[in-house]
């Protein structure tokens, strides 16, 4: 038996199409102990009618809560950079595919990418996705890991203190020379479990192989990189299927490996350039599935982290953040080279479009408004709370006490640095009202003595 087992799926979902509101009730119950969810559980969820008002409320408020318990309002912030769109493979949903002829290829230089780095550090970021479209003979693994160096040397107004990345299944020595370049999560959706589906979006390139892109997380693992991020893509096949699928993947490396995945990414599929399944998804996702799947996600692996792009709009992007949301990305740009050119045609050289098109600092000041904290911080990855360690602490709740007050010690710097005197002032109240969420008073002694050190110019604090 694989790792994803289509038959158990397909009969979970049978077997649990018709819950009761009473056994909806339990399972919800269940998830607010912060446990997570078997197949079966998460089954029922998802049959849950999407008009169905009352039992719907009944889960985006019970998947607030667990999100509020574990991540509070904060959300980590960062950028994709990307430094080449060639690509060798045909993916029937991406604006990088061979055989799209109108994309302008582009292959960032070493000058580029310090470009492209110094001007989002301008913007406040310290975390980026690095990415890379899968054509080894035009960009190269080594050229990539030369990219990583490039941009961690650059310190203009600020510095990327952690580099996420998004490439093409390694192998495991690959992998560990991957490690060494200090990447913080290495990331890789699946795009669709469903092997039928995957063989008809991949007609041909590296990526036809369903099996070796699946197994590539435990080769990252066995290597060493022990943060991972999964994700699929919704609107290829059957959203339920894709939900438990993750959830098998998950279940799979928490056994294998004593940790499931840092993170899980949940992108709609959104129009590219001539990519026909983009521009006609074969299983539309609606907004309401969409807020459904997110919550059911979140009662199920409840300490994964939850990545949202901005592929969604600014209104869908903040009815999720409370449904289980932790991580987004801010005026994101997917084609090399798009932060230091004003392209009039991006769609020549981008990934797919973007919905929210807002530049960071509208994104972050809007969601101090409505009482999230943005976050910039990357402790964990150089503390070495990681993998099996970081969970460790997550389960038990004691990483709240790492987590809260590095968030607003990153956030003051911003404020220091970046914002305006309006988004300053609307910053400072945020932090004053959220120091009191610091329950431990050694910690929040320290705290203070941090705060003030950043204040009057020190950088990059810590707990």
């Amino acid at each position: 038996m694989g790792i994803i087992d289509e038959e158990r799926i397909n009969k979970v979902l049978e077997d649990n199409n018709a819950p009761s509101n009473k056994e909806i009730k339990g399972i919800l119950e269940k998830a607010l102990k912060l446990k997570g969810l078997e197949l079966d559980d998460a089954a029922s969820l998802l049959n849950i009618d999407s008009s169905d008002k009352i039992l719907m409320k009944e889960l985006f408020y019970t998947a607030f809560k667990i999100k509020n318990a574990i991540y509070g309002n904060r959300l980590v912030i960062f950028a994709p950079l990307y430094v080449s769109n060639h690509c060798s493979n045909d993916c029937l949903y991406c604006g990088f595919r061979r055989s799209n002829k109108e994309m302008e290829r582009k292959i960032l230089t070493e000058d580029e990418i310090k470009k492209e780095v110094e001007i989002l550090e301008g913007k406040g970021h310290k975390r980026i996705l690095m990415l890379m479209g899968e054509d080894f003979d035009k960009y190269s693994f080594d050229d990539f890991l030369e990219a990583i160096s490039a941009a961690y040397s650059v310190k203009s107004k600020g510095e990327i203190r952690r580099i996420n990345v998004e490439i093409p299944p390694l192998s495991v020595e690959e992998f560990k020379r991957l490690k060494e370049a200090k990447i913080g999560t290495f990331t890789m959706f699946q795009e669709t479990y469903h092997k039928e589906t995957y063989e008809k979006m991949h007609p041909s390139g590296r990526k036809r192989d369903y099996n070796w892109r699946l197994l590539a997380m435990d080769r990252a693992q066995e290597a060493g990189v022990d943060d991972v991020g999964i994700g699929a893509l919704f609107g290829l096949y059957d959203y339920r299927f894709e939900v438990l699928a993750l959830l098998m993947h998950a279940q799979h490396l928490d056994k294998k490996f004593g940790a499931g995945p840092h993170t899980i990414s949940i992108p709609r599929l959104e129009p590219a350039q001539n990519a026909p399944a983009a521009n006609n998804p074969p299983y539309p996702v609606s907004d309401e599935d969409f807020k459904k799947l997110v919550s059911v996600l979140r009662c199920a692996v409840p300490y994964t982290g939850m990545i949202l792009s901005t592929r969604e709009s600014p209104k869908m992007r903040q009815e999720v953040f409370k449904l289980g949301v932790s991580q987004i990305s801010a005026g994101s740009k997917t084609n090399p080279g798009g932060y230091n050119e004003a392209k009039i045609n991006p769609e020549n050289e981008e990934q797919f479009a973007l919905s929210d098109t807002r530049p960071s600092e509208v994104v972050i000041k809007d969601m101090m408004e409505r009482g999230y904290v943005p976050s910039f911080c990357t402790a964990c990855y150089r503390l070495g709370r990681t993998g099996k360690d970081f969970m460790d602490l997550a389960k038990p709740g004691l990483i709240q006490d790492f987590c809260q007050p590095n968030a607003l010690l990153t956030l003051q710097e911003y404020l220091e640095d970046y914002a305006n005197d309006d988004t300053k002032k609307i910053g400072m109240k945020l932090i004053e009202k959220e120091i009191e969420k610091i329950k431990n008073e050694v910690v929040k002694d320290k705290f203070f003595e941090k705060l003030e050190r950043v204040k009057n110019g020190e950088r990059d604090l810590y707990f």
